[in-house]
């Protein structure tokens, strides 16, 4: 080291100059200044100190790391006849750590070595005298089965000497010499030996593995010995092999199933309808055992065939089982009963349905309200979609629902009806009532809803308000001012005239009823509308009636579930959640819901999926058992009868409402010959999968408003399938009747041409007997179908075999002419009629 100034030493260290001599100064040197220079010895007594401060005195480092680094270069060939050099780095770490005293570990391990050995020792001696306790236990037990076997064996033998003893002379024992005492006494010893030996041998024996060599013999005893063993003995002796043996044979393996020896009984769940296969399963027998039961019940049933709960009842005790009867809809039950809607109801908006007949402009006057052109985008300027709308009014929200207006829509009006509070009718003062106003109300006063009628187009010349009044009152739609209890508004939807009267009598109408709603629970409520988009999956379109639906909740849609995804409003901006009275699109589901399904929100993702999957399989087992019934039924009803034309339609639409609607306007098309069968139907664009169904079953592709991708335009184009493009529904109804009529049998009108009288008969050599007739009335033609008329009485009817004028063979007769005339195959008298008719082929419909 060397002498530097405190300065130096300061910004050597890194430290603050002030700090570094109050440190100096706490270490007990001098006074200094910022120029005092340090020495070596005050740098020690400094450093020293500061250890001591921070307690590291006594501490030296444990640990020391050496760093190297060598470079050296190294040349290679870069190619070509050229070389580069490269700079080569070798680094090198090396920690060397400080070791313990290594005197004091190995004291430490020998202390650690003789504390074990003594406790080893300790055991060993506890373990000895364990084991001579257990020898003395087990020499005691074999000495007092000794004593007791050579009593035994004593006590024979004196009966046996007995027995053998005369009654004159009694035998007197005889002497025992001292060699022979000696002897007994040696044997003895050997054979208390051999068994202790014997003892400890049967219970050492299960603790190791032993393998006798084939070789191996027991030591042979002396024959000396064997003059004192009682015959008893021996025969133990000789027993004790063969006893081992015969229990190593014993050992016999068992099946790990036993049959059983009583029937089994089970407990046999039943719903209200089973299929019998399924019924067989749970009572595990096969499906001809289900099915001879029933046959000796008198059922006729398939193995795919449902029956109902008191003959599967029945059938299940019949063969010996235990009966469970469940609701179908036990798991959808209980899933929707665990959820608690209590909670503290509070106003809640209104929700309207707009209906009325087409073009009385019910779109138009909830266009004004929103103050956006909805009709405008509809084809054709109706509106085929169920539209629901939340407004905020001046008056307050009110949410709308915009129904169509066609009568294809009559289930979607119903249902929109059912899930509103209050309906605009709309009437147009120029028109007046007409048969679908009639509807509407009819669809309202079933849901027991209010009505506020809203006569429109007052603003045309042709308005007639009045006229209104008299058509509704005479279907007991009696105004206010009438004495009736059904408000009656003047509205314009072209220039906005009581557009606020009516607000205000719909929220009037709402403060009546006393709408509420909770807002703080699970949400529930009723399906618009779902679509399928492309990008975005299953669209659906929901009412919020109960509760507050959010983002991430799960919902169970009539047979779709699914976790809520993204929750957009009517405009398309994104929302986190939705409360009572508001629509929403959601998606997330697994599927299109049918619209005016009911959707509810569950916590367990698992229970949606079950009750969905319920729901679904309730459904198909519904339309098994509806197809079924509808064979057997129509099974002898249909025999002799011309088979029924169908005509196939693949029908694929954009919305399921749309769906729903051509499907049930299809279905009513037709009669006892021709009729529509939708193979298949969905909602999306018409794919592959579609075309491939239409050409197996010879069907007609209808899209409304979608459109085929590549793969289905390939096919089409390939096999030549008629692929039809609409956009409004009058369209494909028209089309369709106008297939149907053609299908139809031709139907035929008979047409009398002419009426001939036979004045006269003669025989001919060429054509046997010809009538001389006169005309009277019409043509008669040659080439025409007659009958033969005896006093107006049809008495024949075939055709002509020759007409003739004079000598020449003609093809016509007319009226005022003789002619002569021979009837092929009869002949006539004179005073008969011969009338020539034509089958005319009418046109038929469907009407």
């Amino acid at each position: 080291m060397s002498e530097v100034t405190v300065t130096q030493l300061a910004k050597d260290i890194g430290a603050p100059v002030d700090r570094l001599l109050k440190q100096i100064a706490d270490a007990g040197l001098p006074g200094r200044d910022e120029n005092a220079v340090v020495t070596d010895e005050e740098k020690q007594t400094l450093l020293t100190f500061l250890k001591k401060s921070h307690g590291e005195q006594n501490e030296e480092p444990k640990k020391i790391t050496l760093k190297r680094k060598t470079t050296s270069t190294l040349k290679m060939s870069a190619g070509q006849g050229k070389s580069k050099t490269v700079n080569v780095e070798v680094r090198k770490k090396r920690t060397y750590v400080k070791r313990p005293d290594v005197a004091l570990e190995l004291e430490q391990q020998k202390k650690e070595e003789a504390a074990r050995a003594a406790r080893l020792a300790e055991e060993m001696a506890a373990k000895k005298e364990q084991e001579a306790k257990e020898a003395e236990e087990k020499a005691r037990r074999e000495q007092e089965a000794k004593e007791a076997e050579e009593k035994r064996a004593l006590e024979e033998t004196a009966k046996a000497t007995e027995t053998v003893k005369t009654p004159d002379a009694p035998a007197e024992p005889a002497p025992v010499s001292p060699a022979d005492l000696e002897t007994n006494e040696k044997h003895k010893k050997h054979k208390k030996k051999e068994k202790v030996a014997q003892v400890d041998a049967e219970e050492e024996a299960p603790k190791r593995k032993h393998v006798k060599s084939a070789g191996h013999r027991a030591p042979r005893q002396r024959e000396d010995d064997f003059s004192a063993i009682r015959l008893d003995d021996l025969a133990e002796e000789e027993d004790q092999p063969r006893k081992l043996k015969a229990k190593k044979k014993k050992v016999k393996k068992t099946h790990a199933f036993e049959k059983p020896v009583a029937p089994v009984v089970r407990e046999v769940v039943i719903g209200e309808n089973i299929i019998v296969s399924e019924l067989a399963d749970k009572m595990s027998v096969k499906s001809a055992v289900v099915i001879k039961s029933l046959m000796g019940m008198g059922v006729m049933a398939t193995m795919n065939q449902a029956i109902d709960q008191e003959t599967a009842v029945l059938v299940t005790e019949e063969l010996g089982h235990k009966v469970k009867l469940v609701a179908e809809d036990a798991i959808e039950t209980e899933v929707l009963e665990s959820i608690d809607y209590a909670g503290e109801e509070l106003p809640r908006a209104p929700v309207i349905s707009v209906m009325g007949h087409v073009d009385h402009g019910k779109t138009s006057l909830l266009d004004y309200i929103r103050k956006a052109k909805v009709a405008s985008g509809e084809s054709g300027g109706i509106t085929q979609h169920i539209g629901a709308y939340h407004v905020e009014t001046g008056h307050g929200m009110i949410t709308f629902l915009d129904t169509p207006g066609h009568a294809a829509f009559t289930a979607m009006r119903a249902r929109g009806a059912s899930s509103t509070d209050i309906v605009i009718l709309v009437v147009a003062a120029d028109d007046g009532m007409m048969p679908q106003t009639e509807e509407a109300i009819q669809h309202a006063r079933s849901a027991d809803m209010p009505i506020v009628v809203a006569v429109n187009k007052i603003d045309k010349e042709q308005a007639d308000p009045d006229r209104v009044k008299n058509e509704l009152a005479g279907k007991e739609v009696i105004p206010e001012d009438w004495g009736g209890d059904v408000q009656f508004v003047n509205v314009s939807a072209h220039t906005g005239e009581g557009i606020d009267a009516l607000l205000d009598a719909v929220l009037l109408q709402a403060e009546l009823l006393e709408l509420t709603a909770s807002k703080n629970v699970p949400a529930k409520g009723v399906v618009v509308e779902s679509s399928l988009d492309k990008g975005r999956g299953a669209v659906s379109t929901v009412l919020v009636q109960n509760g507050t639906l959010r983002g991430g909740d799960i919902v169970i849609a009539g047979m779709c579930y699914g976790r809520v995804r993204a929750m957009l409003d009517e405009n398309g901006k994104a929302v986190k959640e939705a409360g009572p009275s508001i629509p929403v699109e959601i998606l997330g589901l697994n599927g299109t819901p049918d619209a005016g399904d009911e959707f509810v929100v569950v916590e367990n993702e698992r229970k949606a999926r079950e009750v969905a999957e319920y729901r679904e399989e309730k459904s198909r087992k519904d339309r098994l058992q509806r197809q079924q019934a509808s064979k057997l039924e129509n099974m002898f009803s249909n025999m002799g009868q011309d088979e029924v034309r169908t005509l196939n339609v693949v029908l694929k639409t954009d919305v399921r409402g749309s769906l729903e609607a051509l499907t049930a306007s299809l279905n009513d098309i037709g009669n006892e010959e021709v009729q529509v069968q939708i193979v298949g139907s969905g909602v999306g664009g018409i794919t592959g999968t579609d075309a491939n169904l239409a050409l197996t079953t010879n069907a007609v592709i209808i899209g409304f408003n979608v459109r085929a991708d590549a793969t289905a335009r390939k096919i089409i184009d390939e096999e030549g399938l008629d692929l039809r493009y609409y956009s409004v529904i009058y369209d494909i109804i028209d089309h369709v009747k106008q297939a149907l009529t053609g299908m139809l049998a031709p139907e035929y009108k008979e047409e009398i041409v002419g009426i001939a009288e036979v004045r006269d008969t003669f025989k001919s050599p060429k054509f046997g007997q010809v009538a001389g007739c006169m005309v009277l009335e019409g043509t008669i033609f040659r080439n025409k179908k007659i009958r033969v008329l005896r006093d107006d009485i049809v008495i024949f009817e075939g055709e002509l075999e020759s007409l003739r004028r004079f000598k020449d063979d003609v093809n016509e007769v007319r009226s005022g002419t003789e002619c002569g005339i021979g009837v092929k195959n009869y002949d006539v008298k004179v005073g008969d009629k011969i009338e020539v008719f034509d089958k005319i082929s009418v046109e038929r419909s469907l009407d």
